[in-house]
């Protein structure tokens, strides 16, 4: 499919994008040649393929909610290479 410069500068507008008129010829040849692509892939016969929405099945590992008592704090500084006040020492982050 064929794009003209004239397209390539109004879809360039429509997204904020400066280009340069010396880029204009290769982005027209560029984008016609993606298309030309899409059209080909237009043109596969999908017929009996179900519809997919990721390109491998994904399934969520979900679990029951349930109530536990917290760690304490005395055990979960335990291993703390430093400790203040019943917290864990950091470096500052700037």
């Amino acid at each position: 499919m064929k794009i003209t410069k004239t397209e390539v500068l109004h879809v360039a507008h429509l997204a904020r994008l400066d280009i340069a008129e010396a880029d204009n010829d290769r982005l027209a040849d560029q984008i016609g040649t993606i298309l030309d692509y899409v059209d080909t892939l237009n043109q596969v016969d999908t017929t009996g393929v179900p519809a997919t929405s990721h390109a491998i099945t994904l399934t969520n590992a979900f679990r029951e909610d349930e109530e536990q008592n917290h760690l304490d704090p005395q055990a979960s500084l335990a291993n703390a290479p430093e400790r203040e006040d019943g917290a864990f020492v950091v470096p500052k982050v700037l």
